[in-house]
């Protein structure tokens, strides 16, 4: 992990694609594994974590991989997941993209109309699981080709943080969709517990980012006079508190969320741990910028990339609409523990 956070920073500054990064998780077997059923909750959130932590838009793609593999493991035909299969094994990356720019990605006459964006790792990464209207107005998944260079465009993606992601938009036109690349039926794209339970993974990313940042502030304190004020002593231990916090929310989010009988209430506890993580990340954020001063806004301080990319990767769809969603299912129902509340 210390080679890919040495290489992050370059990354960044470029605009570049991780690919060494990625290569060395296809190395180690991460790719192949962890997009297995194999392995458990716990062993999958402390990886998307680990890499989180070490580059936050390497976590990206890295969750990017896992939910795209699950997709096709739980939807796919018997065909499908004997090629997905042999896909891991050669260390292919996967990925997943939802976002369109209007008017949308559609099918007709056997292949895709439109483009996608935010797509993370355009003409990079191999496979991507894509979404297209049908005439139903459901969605339909639809593997597509992600690796060609000419139907992806990285100058779509201007961003402040998470640029080593290339989530710029990619031409779908003309691409086939038969039944070698058709995925599952329509809706089950958005099908639940899977569709927001899943959220949890990128809050195990996201983690990874919040600690990072932690790190690099105590590291701060821990050289400087600063850490002998109670002030910042103060402002760090909340901060510190926040994040563990988090984390305890991320472990029981995994475990819950990925359980056989998951169900309304791994979802509800899913979206809570979505508010936890976004309000450590922003409490050590501004710890950090308090603590440290304006030295943590030079390009050459590691904070700057590290706040950069965990403010963007932050942004994730309808906060507020998943903190209401919760507590209203709290309201009604204590799902934290086996002894509830209410």
């Amino acid at each position: 992990m210390q080679d890919i956070r040495a290489r992050a920073a370059d990354l960044d500054a470029g605009g570049e694609f991780p690919a060494e990064d990625v290569a060395l998780l296809a190395s180690i077997g991460a790719l192949e594994v962890m997009a297995g059923d194999a392995t458990s909750p716990r062993e999958l959130m402390e990886a998307l974590r680990l890499v989180g932590r070490a580059n936050l838009s390497l976590g990206r793609i890295f969750e990017g991989h896992v939910n795209g593999a699950r997709l096709v493991a739980w939807y796919g035909s018997a065909e499908q997941r004997r090629t997905l299969e042999a896909d891991l094994a050669a260390g292919k990356v996967l990925g997943v993209w939802n976002t369109e720019p209007t008017p949308g990605v559609t099918i007709a006459d056997g292949r895709l109309h439109g483009a996608k964006s935010y797509a993370t790792g355009a003409g990079h990464i191999d496979i991507a699981v894509i979404t297209a209207a049908t005439a139903s107005g459901g969605k339909q998944m639809v593997l597509a080709d992600a690796a060609d260079p000419a139907r992806a465009d990285p100058s779509a993606w201007r961003v402040r943080g998470m640029r080593a992601t290339v989530s710029g938009t990619y031409d779908l036109t003309g691409l086939p969709v038969d039944a070698a690349t058709r995925l599952g039926a329509p809706g089950d794209y958005e099908r639940e517990p899977r569709f927001s339970a899943g959220a949890w993974r990128f809050t195990a990313v996201q983690l990874g980012g919040v600690e990072h940042v932690l790190t690099l502030l105590r590291e701060h304190l821990a050289a400087s006079p600063a850490g002998q004020d109670p002030i910042h002593r103060a402002r760090f231990g909340k901060a510190l508190a926040a994040t563990r916090s988090a984390y305890l929310w991320v472990r029981e989010a995994a475990q819950r969320a990925e359980a056989p009988d998951a169900g309304a209430e791994a979802i509800s506890f899913v979206l809570m741990t979505r508010g936890v993580v976004e309000e450590a990340g922003l409490t050590v954020m501004e710890a950090a910028a308090r603590s440290v001063g304006t030295r943590a806004f030079f390009v050459d301080n590691p904070l700057d990339q590290a706040c950069r990319d965990l403010a963007l990767y932050l942004r994730q769809p309808v906060p507020d609409q998943a903190l209401d969603r919760a507590a209203a299912a709290f309201l009604a129902k204590d799902a934290w523990a086996d002894d509830p509340l209410w």
